[in-house]
């Protein structure tokens, strides 16, 4: 079809909902399958086309990590099995398309909610989870919804938030280093903070903390679904990296396998450890934002 200024392919300038609910249904059946098939062999090309953005980086480290200390397979693996689905998909235009499925796990606590952000970058790939956080029960926000039940997304740089999406990855990074009140007290923020500052303090090996944003417009975009009171359920990625010098004299040991698998180098005086994380944020029209949850992987150990 062609007219003067509007062409439509594909439904790219068109608001539709992101998904259909059996297509929903099957991309996470797909995923499991494909995530149950790496984490028994420890293959990380057996769901490589199913994970991008963090979890990709987080899911990749755990099984490069597995396959170097177990090259014959996961000798503890038990299939994860994800139930009681519920989706839900907001109404949007153009790529990408994104949805979240909220389940129950086999693993962890019953009651837990698994939440996994589907993303599929255009009509040529296939559904992928760049997001996985555990939520407490009360934790799960009630999101606004149309008549159709269809949910609404909430642009990255929608200005009618605390904080836009697309600067929350900043924000966050800013707030580690320097503190503030842009985020509520909790585990994540001020816990999290106080933790890394004695640890900084303490004799022998000093550490030192860089945080990152992971905001560029693909993978690794911050998604975020508009709750009923007008804010925002807001999943964004960032990562940081560690660094403990020894003081003369005194020895770098490591204990964690995961880090003397992806260690490159050798560890003369220093070593430095890469993180990246993802976190659920609810993101308020105005007040402090508040942690939800934030899973992190070991991505990569340098030693110098």
């Amino acid at each position: 079809m062609t007219a003067s200024g509007c062409v439509v392919v594909h439904g790219e300038r068109e608001v539709v909902p992101s998904a259909t609910r059996p297509e929903a249904a099957r991309a996470l059946k797909d995923f499991l399958a494909a995530y149950n098939k790496a984490d028994k062999t420890y293959d990380r090309s057996a769901d490589a086309s199913r994970v991008t953005g963090a979890l990709a980086d987080i899911d990749g480290g755990k099984l490069e990590a597995g396959h170097k200390t177990n090259p014959d397979g996961n000798p503890g693996h038990v299939p994860l099995q994800l139930t009681d689905a519920t989706f839900t998909i907001p109404k949007k235009a153009g790529w990408p398309r994104w949805f979240v499925a909220d389940t129950h796990a086999n693993k962890g606590s019953a009651s837990a909610h698994w939440l996994l952000v589907f993303t599929r970058t255009d009509p040529d790939k296939v559904w992928a989870v760049s997001y996985l956080t555990i939520l407490a029960p009360d934790d799960v926000p009630t999101f606004a919804k149309d008549k159709d039940g269809w949910a609404e997304s909430v642009a990255a740089n929608d200005a009618s938030l605390a904080v836009r999406p697309s600067g929350l990855g900043a924000a966050y990074a800013s707030y580690l280093k320097s503190g503030g009140n842009v985020f509520a007290p909790g585990p994540h923020t001020s816990q999290f903070r106080a933790s890394r500052l004695a640890s900084a303090k303490r004799p022998g090996v000093a550490r030192q903390y860089l945080d990152q944003p992971l905001t560029d417009s693909g993978a690794y975009a911050p998604l975020g679904l508009r709750t009923t009171d007008g804010g925002a359920l807001v999943f964004f990625a960032t990562r940081r990296y560690e660094k403990q010098t020894a003081a003369q004299g005194v020895n770098i040991t490591i204990t964690d396998p995961g880090v003397k698998a992806l260690l490159t180098g050798e560890i003369k005086q220093s070593l430095t450890r890469e993180f990246v994380s993802n976190q659920a944020v609810l993101d308020p029209k105005q007040g402090q934002v508040k942690f939800l949850s934030r899973v992190e992987g070991l991505t990569g150990a340098k030693g110098e």
